[in-house]
């Protein structure tokens, strides 16, 4: 029989499919998209079920208005692996399904390749390259030059700070036209003789073949720990391990946490493989990213580099997933689908029977104990690659010690002995702005944001008070709004102050700052790193976007500034990620031939932490902070799930909460492996002008937790206060704030 009925997922908050009747001559499947009435709205669904009847009968049913895909957009193992997503972290299915398509599919564009603008000199325009500019027309100038070596996308002139104005001025000169280009899937299979550029190509160690050989020997689902040192050659592996899969046709996946991780990671990877490299990335725009989704769905694209977005990608004939920096916190969603990229990609290879990398020089300790448990292969490289030797680390007691813009005298001539002998010096600070705070010095009133719990961050540069948690800002204030003083003084360094003071101290040294501030510009970041190896700045300050992954062979002293704040925090994973951090920023010191050093400035050297990184290495530090986790009986050891709730109210957030832990455990499934904690007030207890509380819930068993939380959500979603306030869930939670 003709299915007559199509239930539709919608991009709508509720946990329910939708019926709609299918006209004559419409001839949808399942995991298409479909355009549907929906009140007085109409939204772009994907189909989830063809029947032959509904619930409803027919003339309560609205009928498709349009069918806009003839064949399913995901792969099935892709497609299962997103309604498992939606069950696991208790999200609609219709948002998670949304979410896992580019902005232009989900405004009914055709999943087509979509039309490219390239700029390209003509005939006139070279002869007035050869005859000069005039020295106003600046950008005109950078455009001609741009384009003397071949066409450019539109696009990427853009990212070269050149406005489309310019290029239309150019245009009505004739010196420059416009193509429009339709993108188009191509044939990237390559012989192996020809698929490896050997010039890239770096001699392996043992323990690095040990790895290679342990991965290909299993073409099928197996994952992979490798931990490796830092600078010992993760990336060759990974490009090693390539090989084989790229020989056969097949598709490689590699997650990066950053987008500035993916520059680098592209070059590598382009160097040494003649096939095609496509990147994914919320700095795409929606063509880009429309073409990029195309690329890999459609066999167009060989390897596909990407933050956790990309993993959800459908891909034609997917061979390997790589999770690179795998503990990097970047890889968990914090809104609409809380999911951690890290646990997904484990779940996708094993749907699509592949083999999955987790690489890292500090992995989690949730990935160690799996490790341990034997759930994963452990691989280890415990050799710097090269002629690189490990740092010599050290701590730098600063108790009673004059800071000048949060740099003491110490530091300030070691510094000066690794400029002087031509070396690159590393300055690690992980506070945005000029200043964390700004206080009147008559009575210490302090500039609070009005929406959140939280200090405005002082920015000199663009002169200006900016909230970092709600995004409030204003125009620099002159006089206290407690007392009228003008005696308003700034508390605590940030990395803008930190760029004047060696300005001051080192003006001989040119400095670049490494911020979200100061990349902000698209194409920004990719332009600062290739400055710095090219040696053009010899004093490097940033907060983490520097610390992950860079290799810059003349760095010789890492320096880490402040990181007392983590040795006291309330948060469980604190002392785990200042670890990670440790080694991850002391990683970018000594990767050549040269030695490197690094220092931690602190106020508690003798802290127990601290003198287990610097005497005993991060797997000691481990070793111990699970034991400590197992006698807590805190993750790995059992399973956490935060409920969060917002109001304009307070009141209605902490009720509402009530009302769930109620709800929680008068459920038949609640039984004494779960505990209850809360509801309490979250650590930034307002935060964009709303009240914010949590219930946190743990339990030693992930079933018992996952079902205990499937049976209880339809009773919560009817609680009298469930419609007053926002409220979600985050599945393992790696941020409690």
């Amino acid at each position: 029989m003709r299915p007559t009925i199509a239930r539709v997922a919608l991009p709508v908050p509720l946990d329910k499919q939708f019926d709609y009747l299918i006209p004559n001559g419409c001839f949808p499947v399942i995991g298409a998209r479909v355009s549907v009435p929906f009140g007085r709205q109409t939204l772009v669904g994907i189909i989830t079920a063809l029947s032959a009847k509904s619930e409803l009968q027919s003339h309560q049913l609205k009928p498709l208005k349009a069918v806009l895909d003839d064949s399913p957009l995901w792969p099935t193992p892709l497609y299962e692996l997103l309604q498992w997503c939606a069950r696991f972290y208790h999200y609609p299915l219709g948002e998670t399904l949304h979410g896992a398509l580019p902005s232009a599919l989900r405004k009914g564009k055709p999943a087509d390749f979509s039309t490219l603008r390239e700029w390209q000199l003509t005939e006139a325009g070279r002869n007035q390259l050869m005859a000069g500019f005039d020295k106003r027309a600046v950008k005109q100038a950078k455009v001609m030059h741009l384009l003397a070596n071949g066409a450019l996308p539109h696009q990427m002139l853009l990212e070269h700070d050149i406005s489309s104005s310019v290029l239309n001025a150019l245009s009505d000169k004739g010196w420059i036209e416009a193509q429009d280009k339709k993108a188009a899937p191509c044939d990237w299979a390559a012989t192996p003789e020809d698929l490896e550029n050997g010039d890239d190509k770096l001699k392996i160690n043992a323990e690095q073949a040990v790895a290679i050989a342990t991965v290909n020997a299993k073409p099928e689902f197996g994952c992979y720990l490798l931990e490796g040192v830092t600078g010992s050659g993760k990336t060759e592996v990974y490009l090693n391990l390539l090989t084989p899969i790229l020989a056969k046709g097949r598709q490689a996946l590699i997650l990066v946490p950053e987008i500035g991780l993916t520059p680098q990671t592209i070059n590598r990877f382009t160097r040494r493989f003649n096939v095609p490299v496509t990147v994914i990335h919320s700095g795409l725009n929606d063509t880009e990213r429309l073409n990029a989704w195309l690329s890999a769905r459609d066999n167009a694209a060989g390897i596909v580099i990407g933050t956790r977005s990309a993993l959800l990608t459908p891909f034609a004939n997917l061979g390997i997933i790589i999770v690179d920096e795998e503990h990097d916190s970047s890889y968990k969603q914090q809104d609409s689908l809380r999911y951690h990229a890290r646990d997904v990609a484990v779940m996708r290879a094993n749907k699509e029977n592949i083999p999955i990398v987790l690489g890292s020089a500090t992995p989690a300790l949730e990935t160690l104990h799996n490790a341990q448990t034997g759930k994963y292969h452990h691989l280890h490289l415990t050799a710097r690659a090269g002629n690189a030797r490990p740092t010599t680390n050290r701590v730098l007691d600063i108790k009673g010690l004059y800071l000048e813009g949060g740099l003491s005298a110490p530091l300030i001539a070691e510094m000066r002995r690794h400029l002087t002998a031509g070396n690159q010096v590393m300055l690690f600070l992980n506070r945005r702005g000029f200043s964390p705070a700004l206080m009147c010095h008559e009575c210490g009133w302090i500039a609070e944001c009005k929406r959140c719990d939280a200090y405005y961050t002082f920015h000199q540069h663009s002169s200006e008070m900016r909230c970092h948690h709600c995004g409030s800002q204003y125009p620099i204030i002159h006089q206290c709004q407690g007392c009228g003083s003008t005696q308003l003084v700034t508390v605590g360094v940030g990395t803008e102050q930190l760029e004047l003071q060696l300005a001051s101290l080192f003006p001989e040294y040119p400095s670049i700052r490494i911020d979200r501030d100061s990349t902000r510009r698209k194409g920004s970041l990719e332009q600062a790193l290739g400055a710095i190896r090219q040696g053009q700045y010899k004093i490097l300050i940033g907060t983490q976007m520097l610390a992950k992954g860079h290799h810059f062979p003349d760095v010789t002293l890492v320096a880490l500034l402040d990181v007392d704040g983590s040795l006291y925090s309330s948060d469980f994973r604190a002392q785990e990620r200042l670890a990670q951090l440790f080694i991850q920023v002391a990683g970018r010191a000594g990767r050549a031939s040269k030695p490197g050093e690094v220092i931690l400035q602190t106020h508690h050297p003798e802290h127990t932490l601290l003198q287990a990184l610097l005497t005993k290495g991060y797997d000691d530090f481990a070793r111990g902070a699970l034991m400590e986790r197992k006698i807590a009986q805190l993750p790995p050891f059992s399973f956490l799930t935060l409920i969060r709730a917002e109001a304009n109210h307070s009141d209605s957030a902490e009720q509402f909460l009530r009302q769930v832990r109620a709800t929680l455990e008068a459920n038949p499934l609640f039984d004494n492996s779960c505990l209850v904690l809360g509801p309490t007030p979250a650590p930034l207890a307002k935060r964009a002008g709303k009240f914010r509380w949590q219930l946190l819930l743990q339990s030693q068993s992930r079933s018992t937790l996952q079902k205990l939380l499937a049976s209880a959500k339809p009773a919560i979603e009817l609680l009298p206060q469930a419609n007053k306030v926002r409220w979600g869930l985050d599945i393992e939670p790696q941020d409690l704030s």
